[in-house]
């Protein structure tokens, strides 16, 4: 099998991403002669780095803030990517740069583990944000039968727009109150809430029915999924659906699946 020539993250900033060493260890366990690297990119310095990645035929994956700016740059997109207007794994083939969005695929694993192993009929759902996270939790969710998605976001245009994309399922609402009431799951898909004493939404409003899930992701558990755990809901952070969407990404790349328990392991 012909590998790619260079296997990187591309992000900023990327020094505290986990990918890496989860990324690694899959590599070893499938005894691929690899080593996955992080790369921090300014946005101006995008540009010259694919061109320069086109060279060796490279692949890898995309993190906050390229994956629109990667996506616009497809010669090729899958249509998930499409879709969800944002790339978090590439890779080059005869030239041309391919686009896939794995982060769908992720979140809907990661949200079913949450909720018990299936996503409920009639999910009523708050996703917190309005970027490229939350577009691919949207695209996720119309797969789940009768679920309804209330976004809650600070850039009402930008809102607007996504809910205008998935018709469907979504809708704005302009109250948090009301938002969270009777909620099945609520989803922190902005950026807030990565370090101590922040957090995307007071979990004093949160009935203790409702399941919470933070994209993000640090040791033991973010700030707001602490909080909400020791208030008896259930909670998780982001980190599963980090290691299934790059599960799924080392699949695109090299057709086989990794090893998921040597990815796991690795992060202990």
């Amino acid at each position: 099998m012909k590998y790619p020539g260079r296997l990187v993250l591309l992000g900023d900033p990327v020094s505290e991403s986990l990918s890496p060493t989860f990324q690694n260890a899959a590599l070893r366990a499938a005894q691929i002669p690899l080593v996955y690297e992080a790369l921090q990119v300014a946005k101006p310095a995008l540009r010259g780095l694919i061109r320069d990645l086109r060279k060796v035929s490279a692949a890898g994956n995309v993190t906050i803030p390229h994956k629109v700016a990667v996506h616009d740059r497809c010669d090729t997109l899958t249509d998930l990517a499409s879709r969800v207007g944002a790339v978090n794994t590439f890779w080059f083939e005869s030239g041309r740069l391919h686009g896939d969005n794995t982060d769908v695929s992720g979140f809907d694993t990661a949200a079913r583990a949450l909720l018990g192993g299936e996503a409920p009929a009639g999910a009523r759902v708050v996703l917190l944000g309005s970027g490229g996270a939350a577009a691919a939790v949207l695209a996720a969710i119309e797969d789940w039968k009768s679920a309804t998605v209330l976004i809650v976001a600070r850039n009402t245009v930008r809102a607007e727009a996504l809910a205008r994309r998935f018709p469907d399922v979504a809708r704005i609402e302009t109250s948090v109150t009301r938002a969270v009431a009777g909620a099945t799951l609520i989803v922190n898909a902005t950026p807030v809430g990565q370090r101590e004493g922040e957090q995307p939404l007071d979990v004093a409003i949160i009935e203790k029915s409702t399941a919470v899930m933070d994209l993000g992701y640090m040791r033991g558990g973010t700030p707001w999924v602490r909080a909400a755990r020791a208030k008896g809901n259930p909670a998780a952070d982001g980190l599963t659906m980090l290691l299934e969407q790059g599960a799924r990404s080392f699949q695109r790349w090299f057709g086989v699946a990794p090893d998921r328990e040597a990815m796991r392991q690795s992060l202990l």
